[in-house]
């Protein structure tokens, strides 16, 4: 019998917010432990929660992207259940009145489940919640570090519609860029900023009826994801082809043995006793308010891949370069609206400038770890941040504020290209120095005398000379060695010192030689 997988994924993203849900205290990573606390989010005796409005809209923001529809009325409910990570022995979070309902996340994905290279998974429910604290286990005892508990977390819950753990894989990373992408979380996962449950069952191919769901507890990295559910998939179909059964249960994943551990069982549901929160008021947005948050709707990744490769003619390489460096893509389309080959300006931005760009924020980097190193024995009265911090590796677009040469003149370099006035190795150093002084291109090729010469007097010159001091060269041409003649081209080109039109060399030799 041949069985199938189905999965399901329960995601939790830390919102970009300056404070925490309920409180003022810091969402920041990175500080000593328990120092971004208080009474509220320590849920200590006679405090009062006061929701974070930019959490609020941020949950709305993503319902939106999401494809999602927003009730005109959500509430707020206590889930009570004990762990040591839990301060206030209960989490704030939303129950049966969630902030958004319904949507999907459409996404590029050729394998079981897909059509025409694209897949579909349906979001249940998108809903605002708040963080809890993080244990550590030492050798002979445990701690709990609550500066997280409070976080604005949102719990993004997708239908039972996944197949494959590589289809799994790819939904996680579509799902990443477009909260990047519309501003609700840098969802940088060395910092714990999302986190994954996974829930996976095995049936009969061709069956209705779910089996028994599995679920793998706190995966903190895609690629854990994939491997634990290719992993789970395998062990579970062994099992029931063997006549076992399959229990309702949480596992762990062990990345270092690649396997997955029983935590516990659980035949039934666990009962959270959900109950509405007495202390929070009901959201109900207003028009207004809505409309407010619609505004700040970004372009999704994939559509605005999609129309690059539309409306630019650019192959998915190049429109995926664009659509992960979005300062990056905005740049090359503000120049590709004023030019005729959007593809020959893409090459330049993507191969010359991205390139230097990198080159400068490397340089920079170096210099400031040189930097603090030096200052390392001189402790400043506020440490100063590191990457752990909050830091994060920026994006080569991210330095085009900086640029000396206005967006105008990449135009105007690939139009003396297109025009043959210099050659394809004379605009690269016309590039270089164009990125250094800010220079006009025209005038760069002026002052260093960069242009391509096409009179077909002077290079019929460079040719006669040519071919007279390579006899061999010329006799192995007539004699039907094609490849001669590039060996032929390159002499000419040393000759006129790099500045003669190839194209016009080429044919004055073949057109000399064949006569």
């Amino acid at each position: 019998m041949e069985y199938e997988a189905v999965i399901g994924l329960e995601t939790h993203v830390q919102l970009k917010t300056r404070s925490k849900m309920w409180c003022g205290c810091a969402n920041a990573f990175g500080a000593e432990p328990n120092t971004n606390v208080c009474p509220v989010c320590l849920g200590l005796p006679g405090v009062l929660p006061v929701p974070n409005e930019e959490a609020l809209r941020k949950t709305v923001l993503t319902g939106l992207l999401l494809n999602c529809s927003i009730p005109r009325y959500a509430k707020f409910d206590r889930k009570n259940y004990f762990y040591p990570d839990a301060p206030k022995n209960y989490q704030l979070t939303q129950y049966d009145k969630p902030s958004t309902l319904g949507g999907h996340v459409d996404f590029e994905f050729d394998g079981p489940g897909s059509e025409n290279g694209m897949a579909r998974v349906r979001i249940t429910r998108a809903h605002i919640e708040e963080d809890v604290g993080k244990s550590f286990h030492f050798d002979r005892h445990s701690g709990v570090d609550f500066n997280r508990a409070g976080v604005p977390l949102l719990e993004i819950v997708s239908e039972p519609d996944l197949t494959s753990a590589d289809m799994a894989y790819e939904y996680l990373n579509a799902l990443k860029d477009i909260l990047i992408h519309g501003g609700v979380s840098d969802c940088d996962m060395e910092k714990g900023m999302v986190r994954c449950d996974v829930n996976i069952s095995v049936r009969p191919k061709g069956a209705k009826e779910l089996g028994a769901k599995i679920e793998i507890k706190n995966m903190n990295s895609f690629s854990g994801v994939r491997r634990a559910a290719e992993y789970e998939i395998a062990r579970q179909i062994e099992v029931v082809s063997k006549g076992g059964k399959l229990v309702q249960s949480t596992r762990r994943w062990d990345d270092v043995a690649g396997i997955t551990e029983e935590m516990r069982t659980k035949e039934h549901a666990h009962d959270y006793r959900y109950f509405p929160e007495p202390d929070l008021m009901p959201m109900a947005p207003t028009d207004e308010w809505l409309a407010e948050v619609k505004s700040c709707v970004v372009e999704l990744p994939l559509a605005r891949k999609q129309r690059f490769m539309r409306d630019y003619q650019l192959p998915a390489p190049d429109a995926e370069t664009f659509k992960n460096d979005v300062a990056l893509g905005d740049y090359f389309e503000a120049i590709a609206k004023q030019s005729k080959n959007p593809k020959a300006v893409a090459n330049w931005v993507i191969n010359n400038l991205r390139a230097k760009l990198a080159e400068v924020a490397e340089v920079a980097e170096k210099a400031k770890a040189e930097a603090e190193a030096s200052m390392e024995t001189e402790r400043p009265l506020t440490p100063a941040l590191s990457p752990s911090d909050g830091e994060r590796v920026a994006k080569p677009g991210e330095g085009l504020a900086s640029l000396k040469f206005k967006p105008e003149a990449l135009l105007e370099l690939v139009a003396l290209v297109e025009a043959k006035t210099i050659s394809s190795s004379a605009a690269q150093q016309v590039f270089a120095e164009m990125f250094d002084t800010g220079k006009a291109p025209a005038a760069i090729v002026q002052e260093k005398g960069l242009a391509q010469v096409s009179d077909t007097g002077a290079i019929e010159k460079f040719c006669d000379e040519a071919i007279a001091a390579n006899p061999a060269s010329a006799a192995d041409f007539k004699a039907g060695k094609v490849a001669a003649l590039n060996f032929l081209k390159g002499q000419v080109m040393k000759l006129s010192k790099g500045k003669a039109n190839p194209g016009v060399v080429g044919e004055i030799l073949e057109r000399k030689l064949k006569s």
